[in-house]
């Protein structure tokens, strides 16, 4: 398992969230904003990953994503879900994260056949690896290799390949 990998953009005199504007257009924003909570309540799979698309997210072919899923609306561009993945019920992804001094972002990659259950948080900069199953409310604050099933807050694998 890695460290996430992140880019670290400093921020001026007040917490890095006061200059969103700067780094993301607004319209931008608005837009992913919009596309993704309609996609939230969108029940057909093909429908919500035309629209999840429309933000830049990658979806591979056959991907299934639950309802109330929602994705980072400042970075969605970062996100990727492999093949066949499953998405859980009301499951967050982040691709970014706005601290007091700064603004880190990173990519978001979630391989083939993997599967992230319901009310996980993916933070940014992690990869779940083909294969693998992250168990419902899990918090992913670090990679899961591929072929592995993790769980818990922080999440911590469980079984390698396996193997308990």
């Amino acid at each position: 398992m890695g460290n996430r990998r992140l880019e670290s953009f400093r921020a001026g005199e007040k917490n890095s969230l006061s200059y969103v504007w700067k780094s993301r257009n607004p319209l931008r924003v608005f837009f992913n904003f919009f596309i993704i909570t309609i996609s939230k309540y969108t029940p057909h799979f093909g429908f919500k990953n035309f629209l999840l698309r429309l933000t830049g997210i990658k979806i591979g072919k056959d991907a299934s994503i639950g309802l109330a899923a929602m994705f980072d609306v400042f970075y969605p561009e970062r996100i990727e879900i492999g093949e066949n993945a499953i998405i859980g019920y009301n499951t967050t992804i982040l691709a970014h994260e706005f601290l007091q001094k700064e603004l880190r972002v990173g990519d978001v990659k979630i391989g083939k056949n993997a599967m992230v259950g319901a009310n996980s948080t993916v933070l940014a900069g992690v990869e779940i690896g083909e294969g693998a199953t992250v168990s419902a409310m899990s918090l992913v604050d670090k990679d899961v290799p591929a072929n592995c099933f993790a769980n818990g807050n922080p999440v911590v694998v469980v079984k390698k390949n396996g193997q308990r």
